[in-house]
């Protein structure tokens, strides 16, 4: 996604929202280099279930390889045809690629002024770019920040109609090692949204 450049001053609690829609993102995008590995390696979390999921993934991280999680993410994402997932919204929503949710995404972020990066060729609706968006639109990326209800549309129409379900069969995989705790971090994570959502809209 491109963005306009500039400093906006927003609350801490947004600011670590908007990280962690970023660091999910950015582990689903590609695989990890060694440097994102090595951030994840010295995460630490609290007792809550977000928390130890991340304690679960900076454990994994520690002990893992750069060349092990692509293999792992090449098994889950690309595979021969088609890896074990398919993290697109259209998928999930309908089973088959290219559908209904991915022209009303389009749409949104027309609205929004949201584009994608010339260099990126994967359908906009995939987790790692809605994810990606999130974060921007929390911390003004794309222009100004948005309002909560603005996050709220977003999120509701476009990520936590199926996220979670995503994450938990991402948490399952049979290939999942590293990204087994990266579903359960993002798992929790969309439950927190979502929650929260709910009860500023209340």
């Amino acid at each position: 996604m491109t963005a306009s450049a500039q400093k906006i001053e927003i609350p801490e609690e947004d600011r670590l929202r908007a990280d962690m829609y970023n660091f999910l993102g950015l582990l689903l995008a590609r695989p990890p280099g060694k440097e994102l590995l090595k951030k994840a390696a010295a995460l630490s979390g609290d007792d809550s279930s977000l928390g130890e999921a991340i304690n679960a993934m900076a454990r994994v991280a520690r002990a893992t390889t750069a060349t092990g999680v692509e293999s792992e993410y090449t098994a889950l994402f690309i595979g021969l045809g088609r890896g074990e997932l398919l993290p697109y919204t259209s998928f999930y929503l309908t089973g088959f690629l290219n559908e209904k949710p991915l022209a009303m995404l389009r749409k949104d972020m027309l609205a929004a002024r949201i584009t994608r990066a010339p260099n990126t060729f994967e359908p906009e609706d995939n987790i790692a770019s809605l994810l990606e968006m999130m974060g921007g639109m929390i911390t003004g990326r794309f222009g100004e920040v948005a309002s909560l209800e603005q996050q709220a549309s977003f999120f509701n129409k476009h990520i936590g109609s199926w996220a979670g379900h995503f994450f938990a069969d991402l948490e399952a995989a049979k290939s999942s090692v590293f990204y087994a705790p990266v579903g359960s971090a993002g798992k929790a994570f969309m439950e927190i949204e979502r929650e929260a959502f709910r009860m500023n809209a209340g």
